[in-house]
This record gives C-alpha cells, structure tokens and sequence, in this order.
C-alpha cells in the first residue's frame, strides 16, 4: 500500500501564478528593452519582476511544504549527486524542485534583483554609466539562467517521464497521497493576479499621450498631462 500513488498537489496556485507572471514580465521587458516607444511597458514589467520576486521571497519562507526554501535549497555536494544520477540515467525523484532545478532558481531571483535594481537606479538618474552595463550584464545573464533552465526542464521531463511543465501548470505529480499539500491558496492567488492587474491599470493610467501636430526641436515627443493650476 506504501508504493500506491496517484495525482496529488505539489505546486500550490501562488507558486504557479508568480512562474507564468516572471516568464511573462521578464520576456516582456526584456523585448522591449531597446524601443524608447516601449520605455513604459519596459518599467511597468521591470517593476513587475520586482514585485513579484519580492512576494516570492515571502512565500518561500512562509509558504506551502514544496515552495519553501528549506524544502528545495541544497548544497553543491547534492547537486553534483543529482547530475551523476542523471549521467547514469538513473535520476534521483524528487516531488518539488530537484537540486539542479533549485540552483537555477536561486541564480533567477539573484538576477531579478540585480535587473530590476540597476534599471530603477537609471530610470531615477541614480549613479553613473557603469550601471546600464550592470543592467545589460544581468538581463543577459539572467536570459542565458533561462535558457539553461528550460534545457533542464526538458532533460529531466524526458528522464523522470513526467510532464514538469505541465505540473508548473496543474500543480500535480504523481506521488503518495500524504505526501500532497493540503490547501492550494487559490485566493492567495487571485489576489496576486489582481494585485499586477491593478498596477498595470495604474500605470497605464498615468502614461503620456503622444503629442498631435509638429514638435518643435527642444520639445519632448511625449507630454503627461499635468493636473496642477
């Protein structure tokens, strides 16, 4: 009866919805880095990725068994096991994110922070030169963490022939039913959802509306309206 599995909930829904919300503000902002005509939608999703790095931070700490740090995190002794397991075609199971997985993890949120910290000092005027290649030197990184990422994703799904993807999606694995998390926090969430929905409602509130007619040489292309007397 002990070896009995079924479907159960790994991934809780705040840990699904802050995954699909950094592919999308990442990948967003990362594409709209170059256009001056993006620059908004480039902030918006920068401030995004903190935001949600931020809460994911917090949840790692305070949240469901398989989004803990604590439950994830190992050191570079389990890591190197986890490959030669891999190597050998005999991978090591794990219900939450295996020690590979876990390393990419870290480096993505240490890269989010360093993206989303040198792009609001340049926003704000804040230091000089050195950070817009800081800035470049971290996205581009984190792209290539992304990449490695996916690969990994691949790899292991192939390996442990089981759709990773698609449990980031359903938030179900094939384990011991006592081994599930009891509560999904599917409010917790929603709340998330709206939370990014409300600010990019509010940003997209303030955003400058393009000037009609000529411009003249020492004017701006784009003026904000200013409800000051």
């Amino acid at each position: 009866m002990d070896n009995i599995t079924t479907k159960i909930k790994v991934w809780d829904a705040p840990v699904r919805v802050f995954h699909w919300l950094m592919v999308l503000s990442f990948a967003g902002a990362y594409l709209s880095a170059e256009s001056e005509r993006w620059r908004l939608l480039h902030v918006t999703l920068g401030y995004t990725l903190g935001g949600l790095v931020a809460f994911r931070l917090v949840w790692g700490l305070a949240g469901t068994r398989y989004a803990r740090f604590a439950n994830f995190v190992r050191g570079p002794q389990a890591v190197l096991t986890y490959l030669r397991s891999l190597r050998k075609g005999q991978p090591q199971h794990h219900l939450g994110h295996n020690p590979a997985g876990a390393v990419a993890i870290v480096l993505l949120l240490l890269a989010s922070v360093a993206v989303v910290g040198s792009g609001w000092a340049i926003y704000n005027d804040v230091g000089g030169e050195w950070l817009s290649e800081l800035h470049d030197i971290a996205a581009n990184s984190m792209l290539l963490v992304v990449a490695i990422h996916i690969a990994g994703v691949l790899v292991a799904s192939r390996l442990h022939r089981e759709n990773l993807v698609r449990a980031m999606v359903t938030g179900q694995k094939n384990g011991a039913p006592a081994d599930g998390i009891r509560r999904p926090w599917a409010a917790l969430a929603v709340l998330l959802v709206l939370a990014v929905l409300g600010y990019w409602w509010l940003q997209w509130q303030s955003a400058p509306e393009p000037v009609i007619g000529p411009v003249s040489s020492g004017s701006a292309k784009y003026q904000a309206h200013d409800n000051d007397d």
